[in-house]
């Protein structure tokens, strides 16, 4: 295109080249407002359609919440214990029914959960644990310390 024949050409000297007032081409008036001004009222339907978790909060999601970080089965205590005491095999420590004291805070588990079978007595140390990990433990003769 001719650089003569374009719009901004012919308007120079005109104030708002073809827009009517300032307000009609400038800043956010066209739009409806800046940002997300209206979706409780003209912009309702583009909110419903776009974004329609913008209001509210999240739910299932209390302020008080216990995250637990870090847990641990009572199925895994066994291999936990010959790690820490660094016994090869798990006949030579099944052979000891003496009770084997784990402190499982200082290991940095939050949380002992009931999942596997256990055969050692142990004594653990942990803030929380669940019904059935509780029943396990005294079964296999052990105790849990709170």
């Amino acid at each position: 295109m001719a650089t003569q024949k374009r719009k901004i050409r012919k308007q120079r000297g005109s104030r708002y080249h073809g827009w009517g007032q300032v307000g009609q081409h400038r800043k956010s008036g066209m739009q409806g407002g800046k940002g997300l001004a209206g979706l409780h009222k003209h912009k309702f339907s583009w909110m419903v359609k776009y974004a329609p978790d913008h209001f509210g909060h999240p739910q299932l999601n209390p302020p008080n919440r216990v995250i637990v970080k870090k847990w641990i089965n009572v199925g895994s205590l066994e291999s936990l214990y010959l790690k820490i005491v660094g016994l090869g095999h798990q006949e030579s420590a099944s052979k000891k029914k003496e009770k084997v004291e784990i402190d499982l805070l200082a290991r940095g588990y939050d949380k002992l959960l009931g999942g596997g079978k256990i055969t050692l007595p142990f004594s653990l140390k942990v803030n929380s644990f669940t019904k059935s990990a509780k029943v396990k433990i005294e079964k296999a003769g052990g105790e849990i310390v709170s």
